[in-house]
């Protein structure tokens, strides 16, 4: 099993930055992918941002050119830069990972608050 651990959360203003990092308890090369879901109230679970061992990255398309993903493999972790933050962007993110084998196996972090508001 994998454990993930997210920090970064937190209020920001409108046009502000956040910086988050997830963690995982394995060498991030055997996870297929790593990312971000967010839920809001009232709201479905929304892919954010994910990157796979192989470099791809993929955005929701109310993040591209705002939110950008990228890797530690050393560290096992992965981070999402948050720019220009909207209201909109308010939610719960969780840390997502995705390990391919016989069965394919998702996890979950904790989730983190993140508010956008002035």
């Amino acid at each position: 099993q994998v454990q993930l651990v997210e920090s970064g959360g937190g209020l920001v203003q409108p046009g502000g930055s956040l910086r988050r990092s997830c963690a995982a308890s394995i060498n991030i090369f055997n996870i297929y992918s790593m990312g971000w879901y967010r839920q809001a109230p009232g709201k479905q679970r929304e892919l954010v941002a994910a990157i796979t061992s192989g470099g791809s990255t993929n955005y929701a398309d109310s993040v591209k050119g705002r939110f950008t993903i990228s890797r530690d493999n050393a560290k096992n972790t992965v981070y999402l830069k948050m720019n220009s933050l909207k209201p909109e962007d308010t939610a719960v993110y969780y840390c997502n990972a995705v390990v391919l084998g016989l069965v394919g196996r998702d996890y979950w972090g904790q989730g983190t608050q993140v508010t956008v508001s002035s």
